[in-house]
């Protein structure tokens, strides 16, 4: 008989995907140890990319690199199916619940009926997951939401297949083996690895430590005067990118350090504690830093670009030396 899905709420979806995914399949994974494990950990300033105009900036790598992720470091077999029509995507997933499968979703939050309308916005890379269907009703797992919720078909069908940018073009994902319990102390040698390479390595200057202080030279070059409205969107962004929309650039931060503590506890690696202690530090200081552009956006002290990018350059050191240190662990672990 298969086993009875259990909804979890979860700081982020797609790590609460995962998460749920893996405990499913009966491996017991956290939130923060799915994120770790996926080495999802990271910063990217974008202005190339905009969204409404503005630049993306993010705290974490792209949309599907936490199941992907999962899927390589655990053996998955993770299948992955899109579809050029909304009625093949539609019976797909209706015959894999059906056959007893979990199925995750990439969806519109925007097209979510279950989603209080002031916070529908136009982003297509929210994940859920499926766990069965009542007539025209899914029963739906999302890992923002206190329970579980339902949605109706034309809804469902219309937030899989939302136009736009990271248009999800139907994505489903289930995996197709159960995870054994894996040698965590490899895993997580790897993972970390991986993670300190993004921020100190990446082979373009808007990635990592990089990327931070390129946001940093990009938010003292802003003007004032008569440019001091277009500033104020422009800091306005980088809040929201970090605090608003879930790329949670201190939440993230916050989230590693618990990835960090959990993986010390299994390995029995202590010098993992002391990493993790100075991360949540790091996570405060970009809080900081959300609140002190905020005051400056609401009028409550002077605008100074400067100052501002000088707390970016202060996170960056900050953050460099950490990743190092990680580096330096990871590689005189036994």
């Amino acid at each position: 008989m298969a086993q009875a899905f259990v909804h979890t709420h979860a700081s982020h979806c797609e790590s609460g995907v995962m998460s749920s995914l893996l405990r499913h399949h009966g491996l017991q994974v956290s939130e923060a140890m799915a994120f770790g494990l996926a080495s999802a950990l990271a910063f990217a300033y974008l202005p190339c990319i905009r969204i409404n105009g503005l630049p993306l900036i993010a705290y974490r790598m792209p949309p599907r690199a936490i199941v992907k992720g999962l899927h390589r470091q655990l053996g998955l077999g993770m299948r992955f199916e899109t579809f050029r029509r909304p009625a093949d995507g539609m019976a797909r997933l209706d015959a894999l619940l059906d056959a007893g499968e979990l199925v995750g979703l990439q969806t519109s939050v925007f097209w979510l009926p279950y989603f209080p309308p002031d916070l529908r916005f136009h982003f297509n890379a929210h994940n859920l997951l499926v766990y069965g269907r009542e007539g025209d009703d899914y029963l739906i797992s999302d890992p923002v939401a206190e329970a579980p919720v339902r949605c109706a078909r034309p809804d469902l069908q219309r937030a899989r297949f939302a136009k736009g940018v990271l248009a999800p073009k139907g994505l489903l994902y289930y995996a197709t083996r159960a995870p054994a319990e894996p040698d965590w102390a490899r895993l997580g040698r790897s993972a970390l690895a991986r993670t300190a390479h993004i921020m100190l390595h990446a082979p373009l200057p808007m990635i990592g430590v990089r990327g931070i202080r390129l946001l940093a030279r990009s938010v003292e070059r802003l003007p004032l005067g008569d440019g001091a409205e277009t500033t104020r969107l422009y800091i306005g962004n980088i809040v929201r990118m970090q605090e608003e929309i879930g790329t949670g650039g201190g939440g993230f931060r916050f989230m590693y350090a618990s990835f960090l503590q959990e993986l010390s506890a299994k390995t029995g690696f202590a010098a993992l504690d002391a990493l993790s202690a100075r991360l949540v530090v790091i996570g405060d200081r970009w809080r900081e830093f959300a609140l002190a552009a905020a005051r400056m956006i609401r009028g409550r002290v002077p605008l100074a670009p400067p100052a501002l990018a000088e707390r970016l350059r202060a996170l960056a050191a900050d953050e460099k030396r950490l990743f190092q240190d990680l580096h330096g662990a990871e590689r005189a672990w036994a």
